[in-house]
């Protein structure tokens, strides 16, 4: 066996960063329905620069008795009943998702995945929710802890909304296609990679060789 630890597996405590962003039909994960999910799973080179591997993303409909609440639905402009959605029930569509996941776990000798998100406390709850609902026993991600992109740009560039944090980095962003789960999912990802590779570059935080962990892939 390999005795270095990758270097993704050293950055994050043994974590996988994967970024996830979440439409719904409404602001309760236990009443209103998940409609859309992205998941951009990052890498990480031989340096330590962080960057944009995959995207994963799937169409979700209603579970049974899912309350969907106009407003929220002309906010992101969803319909969950279009015949050309093709979406998926949760349980199919977090297999979709989590297949990939797991297996950027394992290829990067980490431990589980935490997400990513930008005030993430609202899409890991619908995520667990829908988990609970679907009866998945291993959910590849931590089920409480986050990384929060809100909070990382309020440090570095003094903006809190994803739009204006995003432009903040130097980043370009289109109001037409926000609030689409792999737009929003794929500027937070950019947001998160380019802070994380500009802390290491004022700080020299990059990733250093280590003994591998054997239990790495185990869960």
């Amino acid at each position: 066996m390999n005795n270095e630890k990758l270097p993704m597996a050293q950055r994050f405590r043994g974590y996988l960063p994967v970024v996830v962003d979440i439409e719904t039909s409404g602001f309760d994960p236990q009443r209103n329905a998940l409609l859309e999910i992205a998941a951009v799973i990052p890498e990480m080179d031989a340096s330590g620069r962080l960057s944009i591997l995959e995207t994963h993303h799937a169409h979700v409909n209603p579970f049974p008795g899912a309350r969907l609440e106009e407003s929220a639905l002309a906010f992101n402009k969803i319909d969950p009943f279009h015949p050309f959605r093709i979406a998926l029930d949760e349980k199919d569509a977090l297999h979709k998702l989590f297949t990939p996941i797991r297996s950027a776990i394992k290829r990067n000798g980490c431990t589980r995945a935490i997400l990513v998100g930008h005030n993430p406390a609202f899409d890991i709850g619908f995520l667990n929710a829908a988990v609970n609902r679907a009866g998945i026993k291993k959910n590849p991600f931590h089920p409480f802890s986050t990384f929060d992109t809100a909070t990382l740009a309020g440090l570095a560039y003094g903006q809190t909304v994803l739009a204006k944090a995003a432009q903040a980095a130097g980043m370009e962003w289109n109001n037409r296609e926000a609030h689409s789960a792999v737009y929003d999912a794929e500027q937070t990802a950019r947001l998160f990679c380019t802070i994380v590779n500009r802390w290491a570059e004022l700080t020299g935080a990059w990733p250093e060789p280590g003994p591998a962990r054997q239990s790495a892939a185990a869960s």
